[in-house]
């Protein structure tokens, strides 16, 4: 625990309610029995001072631990400021692992790959996400010198990871989130492309392929490029760029999934080059980092460098406030470096000699309301280049303070930075754009660059009751207009934009929109212009309507590599098959599609068959009946057991063949029966039966499926819904967040 004193009359933080619920839940001490113990003044003053205590170890420090303790309380309890989550939940606790984002290497040998599944397990129980490439594994079928056995190639060991990932909670608080990369170029690559087009697959791993420049200029010309074997350097095969490219966009047209990353760009920037190559980023794709190498996170809320009616304007940034936080918290991050336990020894050297840190930014859309310019505007796009540029030229500047006071990162001589003479500095990197979701909430801010994604929705609180939020920017520019009243605001929460809002004033709909309301290039425009002067990257997600077409995320990748992202991630509306609306219209959305689906009658007479499949619970007489070659009607019946296996028999029938008259795809019956276990599972002819509705779905895919297999491992009808509290998940920033609790599948 801290060793510092807190001081008598330290000022109690001001809580939002939301920000209560979220800091109750993820940070905030418990006992044994998960019972909160700590306020969340005690919270910020634990990590203030566990991160201040750090100053001591250097006796050229312009700064005292006690003086700069009450500094980073202020500057977090005020929200200017918050470091990424592992530090909030674990500085001054004897867990002390505070960075959010870690590369491991996976190496082409059983030794390697299982090493990195290991080290992975322990990353995420102390509470951090893992990238990989595995773009050094053999490709599937190729020869095993050692054993002269066949190997199984990257996509096989990504599920041994995926698997693996879903038995550890990081922390205690979530599962862990990981990244997976592979190489254009790799023998596997179409497999990996194609590798969560399944609804379900590899739930704990985002995707993204690594694309070359060489590749890139391949696609331009329509030529083929090589594919080549990673174990051997030796080419194995070729495939036309452009066809793979068109893939790539079909995919992240179905699903937003893969992604994709310019990896020749991503190491053109990488300050230690003599340390080896980049292969892989963090979970959401703004940190690439080398192997066994971590990175700890802050960010700074812009809504809170806001200044009304200063030198002579009617609003501006108040950069000299600016200004003063990035040097403060470029400090407090360089402190968390030394203050963090990192779970492994290869972690805790390569941290040492770069010693990377990641400033970004959150409440850019509420600055751009307070400054009353639109997202989709070429001023904003100006307007992040130049606060960009501000923050990362600043923390450049506090860096050499640092080094000056500590000494220059170790690798700096070696460095690129060594090489032109342009240092000491103390951190190989200083800024970062990442996810903001969780520390957005506490904030009470918008999240990271990202545009707002309702101006107003209905929040489910406690006892089913609703309540209405509203940007309170937006609400004081419609009290301001006198055009504000409760019934616009339930109109409003029903489909969280204004855009189509006539009756309001047109410079208020022309300013406050939501990320559904900007055209793609405008999403497109103001990552390039936030990645210019990001030494990492940018976590940005360009959304897109139902409606957006191929051709749309064509033009959205092409122009994403011409403008100089490090990568794009795309989500168009509704492409998950399971998404649910995250305004108050998805009710009436849903009564609508209800009231469309009628239950068929059944005719007089029917035909069908019966099979008998053996079961551990007896003989199970599957019948089904068919109208038209399709099933119409199913009835389970099974011998030689008690009343209660009977009726759950019965009542599985029942309701499938409920939806088989109500047109259910057999597909989704049978990603919903598949792979249920029971007590009592049984071989029958090499297929394992693990229940009497695994039996059902077996019968199914091998009459009406025709042997296209179908893998649900982790079927859910919910998945687009918080775990933790039941509502809507929304993508932005590169990944699945729950604005209710903050729960994020990203960490």
């Amino acid at each position: 625990m801290p060793k510092l004193k807190m001081p008598a009359r330290l000022p109690e933080p001001i809580i939002n309610e939301n920000a209560k619920i979220v800091l109750e839940r993820r940070y905030q001490r418990k006992d044994t029995d998960g019972v909160v113990y700590e306020t969340p003044k005690e919270l910020f003053w634990r990590v203030a001072s566990a991160i201040a205590e750090e100053e001591g170890k250097y006796e050229k420090s312009s700064c005292k631990p006690a003086a700069l303790a009450r500094e980073f309380y202020d500057l977090m309890t005020s929200y200017r400021f918050l470091p990424n989550s592992p530090t909030l939940m674990n500085a001054g606790t004897g867990l002390g692992q505070l960075a959010a984002c870690f590369v491991l290497p996976v190496e082409d040998t059983i030794e390697g790959i299982f090493d990195a599944v290991k080290h992975a397990a322990m990353i995420h129980k102390s509470g951090g996400g893992t990238g990989f490439s595995f773009s050094r594994l053999r490709a599937k079928e190729s020869v095993v010198g050692s054993t002269g056995g066949v190997a199984s190639g990257p996509l096989s060991f990504l599920r041994i990871f995926n698997c693996a990932t879903e038995q550890i909670k990081q922390g205690g608080t979530r599962r862990g989130a990981n990244m997976g990369i592979l190489r254009v170029d790799h023998p596997d690559i179409m497999d990996f492309i194609k590798a969560k087009e399944r609804d379900g697959e590899l739930n704990n791993f985002n995707l993204s392929i690594a694309l070359t420049e060489k590749f890139m200029r391949a696609v331009e010309k329509k030529e083929n490029f090589d594919l080549v074997a990673p174990n051997s350097g030796e080419k194995v095969g070729e495939l036309n760029a452009r066809d793979v490219f068109n893939i790539l966009v079909n995919k992240a047209w179905e699903s937003g999934d893969p992604g994709i990353v310019f990896l020749d760009r991503i190491n053109r920037d990488n300050p230690t080059p003599s340390l080896g190559e980049i292969e892989s980023t963090n979970p959401c794709g703004e940190q690439p980092l080398l192997p066994y190498e971590a990175c700890n996170l802050g960010s700074i809320n812009l809504g809170k460098c806001f200044a009304k009616g200063k030198n002579g304007h009617d609003s501006e940034i108040d950069w000299d406030e600016l200004k003063r936080i990035v040097h403060l918290s470029t400090r407090f991050l360089d402190n968390v470096i030394d203050a963090s336990i990192y779970p492994l020894p290869q972690i805790t050297e390569t941290v040492g000699k770069n010693r990377k840190i990641g400033l970004g930014i959150m409440g850019w859309a509420d600055l751009l309301y307070q400054l009353k310019i639109p997202y989709n505007s070429q001023s904003a796009v100006d307007l992040a280049e130049r606060v960009m540029k501000f923050v990362h030229d600043e923390a450049r500047s506090a860096s050499k303070q640092l080094a000056a006071e500590r000494g220059a990162f170790p690798t700096y001589a070696e460095s690129i930075f060594g090489e032109a003479n342009l240092g000491p500095y103390r951190n190989a990197t200083t800024t970062t754009i990442a996810p903001t979701g969780t520390l957005s909430i506490i904030a009470g801010c918008s999240s990271g660059v990202e545009p707002l994604f309702a101006l107003s929705f209905v929040r489910n609180v406690m006892d089913d009751d609703k309540l209405v939020e509203t940007n309170p920017f937006f609400e004081t520019a419609l009290k301001d207009a006198e055009a504000y009243s409760a019934n616009l605001m339930e109109e409003i929460a029903k489909v969280g934009s204004i855009r189509k809002m006539e009756n309001l004033p047109e410079e208020i709909r022309r300013i406050y929109v939501t990320s559904m309301d900007i055209e793609p290039i405008w999403h497109l425009k103001m990552q390039a212009a936030f990645q210019k002067y990001t030494d990492n990257a940018v976590s940005k997600t360009v959304n897109l309507p139902s409606e957006a077409t191929k051709e749309d995320i064509w033009d959205i990748y092409w122009k994403a590599y011409e403008y100089g992202c490090k990568g794009v991630t795309v989500y168009r509306d509704g492409s998950k098959t399971s998404q649910v609306l995250c305004t108050g219209d998805s009710d009436k959305k849903k009564d609508e599609k209800a009231d469309s689906s009628v239950v068929k009658d059944r005719p007089d007479v029917i035909y069908g068959f019966t099979q008998k499949i053996s079961t551990g619970l007896g003989e199970l007489f599957l019948t089904v009946n068919e109208m038209n070659g399709r099933p119409f009607e199913v009835f389970a019946t099974i011998g030689k057991s008690g009343g209660s296996i009977t009726a759950k028999a019965e009542a599985i029938g029942r309701l499938v063949s409920l939806a088989l008259r109500s047109g259910v795809e057999v597909r989704e019956i049978v990603k919903q029966l598949k792979g249920i276990g029971g007590e009592n599972p049984k071989f029958m002819k090499k297929k394992l039966v693990k229940s009497i509705p695994d039996a059902i779905a077996y019968v199914f895919e091998s009459r009406y499926l025709q042997g296209d297999h179908v893998d649900v491992e982790t079927a859910s009808l919910s998945r687009e819904l918080c775990p933790d509290c039941g509502q809507p998940l929304v993508f932005e920033e590169g990944c699945h967040i729950c604005k209710s609790c903050a729960y994020t599948k990203c960490g």
